[in-house]
């Protein structure tokens, strides 16, 4: 058998009808006979195509609102016959069964109605039925039959045509199969998980995950490994909304780091001014509040002006022309920002090395997303770390209490602990980060590491005492011991907070009495690792 197959009869049944008309037109010119069902057939008849319906091939009716009208032997025999099986092609003979060399089907678009927010009746009748049973169909008889999900194919297909007079080979047909068989798979996906959501159980017997491929990276962290980004379909802004205008191609640490930036900005609330945050493999080098962008910036770039470079920006409002010109001032990978002025990116433009992303808006609650990471032989799945507390949810365990003013600090420090890779010590004062130690397998060394950055960065800006002094501490667990308390206490720290919860905790709150600390418990902890 030839592994080239003629393609003379198509059916087409799409929801989303882009460049539809054009397609069948050429298909038409081929002198390919088109079968079609409903709206699609309607459409193609309505720009002069000559078409045959559905139900006249299967001799019934479309019935029961449209539920039914491809489930027949007519349509399904047409697309499994095998064409190389006598048996097969007698059971044709003998039903008047024709051959269907080719399905164009898209799906009803379930997807949107759950972002919708449509109830759950308008959701039900999204779920498509004879379109899957088609597409399974079609996919698994790709020896003979080519299957059509998405109309990014469609000029693929006139393309091979072409080349084949009028056919079509067995690995182009396997190509569209791979793609007709994931497109299936996504979406059985997001209605498995639709409603697991909708009976709220956070564990269902078998969970899966689907992705729509976004860009195929030159490679992954490094040059040996191979990758690519897929996007998982949802409009949260963020790294897979961002249009980028300017800069090479994203690199996957690229991606990780602009990710891992945008959501550590993002616990700032624009209304209450500007944030700007820096990071450097996947950790901030540091994070600022300012009375502007420009700001934020500075005092960010001033916690750690070493690690920054190479860093990506994030900003939690919009970029504008006096920050983009400090930012040029500095090698950074990328800035990301929910919008940018056009003065802005007209600054950055001159910098052709730097990826400028603008993403819309900021991320939501992290409280509704989930976090999946690969393991050997399975999937850890939670959900993000969307915790928080207020002024009201610190308990102070301390004879001295903070002050108001710390207790501002407090606060933006542990936010900015969340986003610390465990073991995570920040040092902050006026809203900004002075000092970060992460990643350590001991809590004293990632202080001691955080208390050895601050002093440096005050050489550096001509000081004469640690920018740690007089500023507050955020541990992202407990102390486990004393020690790891009392050096922040070393380098003059005033405050501290932490989750609490050790058995030690009634010697480390001796401690930081003894110190003279004021102490507060958060009872939450923010492990990342």
């Amino acid at each position: 058998m030839t592994d080239l197959q003629p393609l003379r009869r198509a059916l087409l049944s799409v929801s989303d009808k882009t460049d539809l008309v054009e397609f069948a037109t050429a298909l038409s010119g081929r002198g390919v006979e088109l079968i079609s069902t409903g709206g699609t057939s309607a459409a193609l008849r309505g720009s002069g195509l000559d078409v045959t319906d559905v139900s006249d091939v299967t001799g019934f009716p479309e019935m029961m609102d449209g539920r039914i009208k491809t489930l027949h032997p007519a349509v399904h025999g047409g697309l499994l016959a095998l064409r190389s099986d006598e048996a097969h092609l007698n059971a044709m003979a003998e039903h008047g069964i024709g051959m269907i060399d080719l399905l164009v089907v898209n799906l009803y678009p379930f997807e949107d109605s759950v972002a919708s927010g449509a109830d759950h009746g308008a959701t039900i009748e999204c779920i498509d039925i004879g379109g899957p049973a088609m597409i399974r169909a079609a996919a698994k008889n790709h020896e003979f039959v080519n299957v059509v999900v998405d109309a990014a194919d469609y000029q693929d297909v006139l393309d091979e045509l072409q080349a084949n007079g009028g056919r079509t080979s067995l690995d182009f047909r396997r190509r569209l199969a791979l793609t007709a068989f994931s497109r299936t798979a996504a979406y059985d996906t997001a209605i498995s998980a639709w409603m697991a959501d909708a009976l709220g159980e956070s564990a269902p017997r078998r969970r899966v995950f689907a992705g729509t491929l976004a860009q195929r990276l030159r490679y992954g962290e490094n040059p040996h490994q191979a990758a690519s980004f897929y996007k998982d379909g949802s409009d949260c802004p963020g790294i897979a909304t961002a249009v980028q205008h300017q800069g090479g191609e994203l690199s996957y640490n690229n991606i990780n780091d602009a990710d891992a930036a945008f959501r550590l900005v993002a616990e700032f609330d624009p209304a209450d001014g500007p944030a700007v945050a820096i990071i450097k493999h996947a950790n901030p080098s540091g994070v600022a509040r300012g009375a502007s962008c420009e700001q934020a910036f500075g005092r960010a770039f001033d916690c750690d002006r070493t690690s920054a470079f190479g860093g990506i920006v994030a900003l939690n409002g919009t970029l504008d022309a006096g920050t983009a010109r400090a930012i040029s001032e500095i090698f950074a990978e990328v800035v990301i920002a929910p919008e940018a002025t056009e003065e802005a990116k007209e600054v950055l433009s001159a910098k052709r090395g730097l990826r400028l992303l603008t993403t819309g808006g900021l991320p939501g609650s992290a409280a509704s997303r989930i976090s999946v990471r690969q393991v050997s032989g399975g999937w850890l799945v939670q959900d993000e770390d969307g915790g928080a507390c207020t002024a009201a949810d610190l308990k102070v365990v301390t004879r001295v209490a903070p002050t108001p003013v710390q207790i501002d600090d407090l606060l933006f420090a542990w936010r900015v602990a969340k986003h610390v890779k465990s073991n995570a010590i920040v040092y902050a004062r006026d809203l900004g980060t002075v000092g970060i130690g992460a990643g350590q397998m001991s809590r004293v060394d990632s202080s001691t590491i955080a208390a050895l950055k601050a002093g440096r960065m005050a050489r550096d800006l001509g000081l004469t005492e640690s920018m740690a002094k007089g500023s507050v501490v955020a541990s992202d667990a407990f102390f486990p011991f004393p020690d790891g308390l009392l050096a922040a206490a070393d380098v003059g720290v005033k405050a501290v907070i932490q989750p609490g919860g050790s058995r030690r905790d009634d010697a480390v709150i001796e401690a930081a009495d003894a110190a003279g600390l004021a102490m507060v418990f958060s009872g939450m902890r923010h492990f990342r690792h």
